[in-house]
């Protein structure tokens, strides 16, 4: 006969008040009131100091929702180990654990793409506008170049991992999955792409550049956090955002494994819909409200959690890089200032 199960019996006494859930939901609503107000005073600050200003309250924002593992540094540059670099990163959260490096030149720090989780871009009410759009698309484009490597040697708790020296190439050159091989639950990792403006409206098309876009409500009185469209053309789930932030590189997918692997069921599917991470101050559907920064701890925190550690750091790779940087300088004859 099986072992029987201990069932812990609940009583109301166990449970905690729903006066103090309702409190807790109160503080959120009040917290997006006041990130709301101190917009409409950035606006109306000095034009020279208005986006750094800006950049601090949604700054002040994430540091209240993020865990503490992630550092936040304003106007950085993203940098891969083939040289290539972003333009300017109005914040940039990543994780100074497992990736302790920041390059610095002066006062213009360069983060390795290996550490960050998030690139956020703080605008102002032209974000809707030609010229505008056309720098969110360029700056969308220098982060997408970025490609995180596998070129890295690391113990794990059962094994050592030689990252992508354990594997052969196949007839494309890309490294392919022995028989009896472990896929990969993270090949290519790339950071969230957040928006933040001021403007009470969205076009569609800045959501096929970032993944998320937070901007104030047409009355002000509460902050919008809209997903990109693609993620709603593929069910909107967390297969897709597990895909889309951990596989980035098509050149390692022989090695990547299958977020369902053989689990996929309609209720699992539609359990993860990312929409049900949203939290609402009534449940009236007709007429209730979405608690936007509450929503938003919740969303944010689970692509977070998708992403988790950062993948093992190729120092290999970096090394490489700068020692090719050098026999460069010798071959000209000159030597860095």
């Amino acid at each position: 006969m099986g072992k029987s199960r201990n069932i812990v019996q609940t009583t109301n006494e166990d449970l905690i008040d729903e006066g103090i859930l309702s409190q807790i939901k109160l503080n959120y609503i009040r917290l997006e009131e006041s990130i709301i107000s101190q917009l409409g005073m950035a606006n109306k600050k000095h034009h020279v100091t208005t986006g750094t200003f800006r950049e601090d309250i949604w700054r002040s924002l994430f540091e209240q929702i993020i865990p503490r593992k992630f550092s936040i540094e304003q106007s950085v540059f993203i940098m891969d180990s083939q040289k290539r670099v972003s333009k300017e990163v109005d914040l940039a959260i990543f994780d100074e654990m497992y990736t302790p490096y920041i390059f610095r030149y002066g006062r213009i720090k360069y983060i390795p793409i290996e550490a960050v989780a998030v690139v956020i871009q703080c605008k102002s009410e032209n974000v809707t506008n030609k010229k505008e759009k056309k720098t969110l698309s360029d700056w969308y484009e220098s982060i997408k170049i970025l490609q995180t490597s596998l070129k890295s040697v690391t113990r794990f708790a059962t094994n050592l991992g030689l990252g992508e020296f354990e594997y052969k190439k196949d007839k494309n050159d890309k490294p392919c999955l022995p028989p009896g091989g472990r896929r990969l639950t993270q090949t290519a990792t790339r950071p969230i792409r957040i928006l933040c403006h001021t403007n009470q409206k969205s076009d569609e098309d800045l959501l096929e550049s970032f993944d998320i876009i937070i901007h104030p409500k047409r009355d002000k009185k509460g902050l919008n956090v809209l997903l990109n469209k693609e993620s709603k053309d593929q069910e909107n789930n967390l297969a897709y955002w597990y895909e889309s932030l951990n596989h980035a590189n098509e050149y390692y997918s022989n090695l990547k494994q299958d977020f369902w692997d053989g689990k996929k069921t309609e209720d699992l599917s539609k359990t993860f819909n990312i929409d049900n991470y949203r939290v609402y101050d009534s449940a009236d559907e007709k007429s209730r409200t979405e608690i936007s920064v509450l929503s938003l701890t919740f969303l944010l925190n689970q692509l977070l959690m998708l992403l988790n550690n950062p993948i093992p750091f190729p120092h290999l790779a970096y090394a490489k890089m700068f020692n090719e940087i050098s026999s460069s300088i010798s071959r000209r004859g000159s030597r860095p200032s």
